[in-house]
């Protein structure tokens, strides 16, 4: 396939998916395509070698887009930290002919969706400086979060050194710095979800004590206008055996 400008009109021509050993060769011009990208912006994407991508790879904890000839437009994985309790979907990138495409939520959606199937009590977390990756995160149910929310593990901070402004990161104690953090607390799902239940339970309740509401008087009239006529009869009737006893 032949690359298109920023000009042209893309047929969405592209795949996404978990990366597998077939993508190992990728790895090279991911990491190039990571370090463009940090110069162009003028901000720090966390260096990674192509050897840490390849294990990440292996470990079925990446997602590459790729296009019609297999070759890499877009990329993303998953680190955990803290034994599992952090999740962080990092690294995301897509090849700048390719942007402004939806290629870039595509991903981030994929790594949301394959970390909480393998981690499914993480909390998921990310640090960024871009309005569109927030914009991402948000639409995937991320708030923001203050620095203290997230891990206190060195290994976690260790990536944000290859950012210019490391030194705002630092000299705040990991409290401040020019990126905003996020998070996603899968716990907010699981007491949506109580809510929830807790109030078709009330519903459920209020819809049993409706059906032992106040006696429709005008819904059953005919009925009682019936048995108004029956009994009528049967007193009189007794009232006329009482007479002629009487008689009698």
């Amino acid at each position: 396939m032949e690359k298109l400008s920023a000009s042209e009109v893309l047929t969405n021509n592209y795949t996404v998916q978990v990366a597998t050993t077939e993508h190992l060769h990728l790895a090279e011009a991911i990491c190039h395509e990571m370090e463009e990208s940090a110069k162009a912006r003028g901000t720090g994407i966390a260096k990674r070698s192509p050897e840490y991508l390849r294990d990440k790879i292996k470990e079925g904890k990446a997602i590459v887009a790729t296009d019609s000839e297999g070759d890499f437009i877009g990329f993303c994985y998953v680190e955990t930290w803290e034994h599992g309790k952090f999740v962080a979907n990092s690294g995301l990138i897509v090849k700048p002919e390719w942007r402004k495409y939806g290629i870039a939520k595509a991903v981030k959606a994929r790594a949301f969706e394959l970390s909480r199937t393998r981690y499914p009590d993480a909390k998921i977390i990310g640090i960024t400086t871009s309005l569109a990756v927030m914009k991402i995160n948000s639409e995937l149910g991320y708030e923001p979060t203050t620095f203290s929310e997230l891990p206190v593990n060195d290994a976690f901070w260790k990536g944000c050194q290859s950012c210019v402004n490391y030194d705002v990161l630092s000299r705040t104690d990991r409290k401040h710095c020019l990126c905003t953090g996020m998070i996603f607390d899968p716990e907010w799902e699981r007491k949506k979800a109580l809510k929830e239940q807790e109030e078709n339970e009330t519903d459920t309740q209020v819809a049993e004590e409706n059906a032992h509401e106040k006696w429709n008087f005008l819904k059953d009239v005919k009925v009682l206008e019936r048995l108004k006529n029956i009994k009528e009869k049967m007193f009189l009737k007794m009232a006329e055996r009482r007479a002629s006893r009487q008689v009698m």
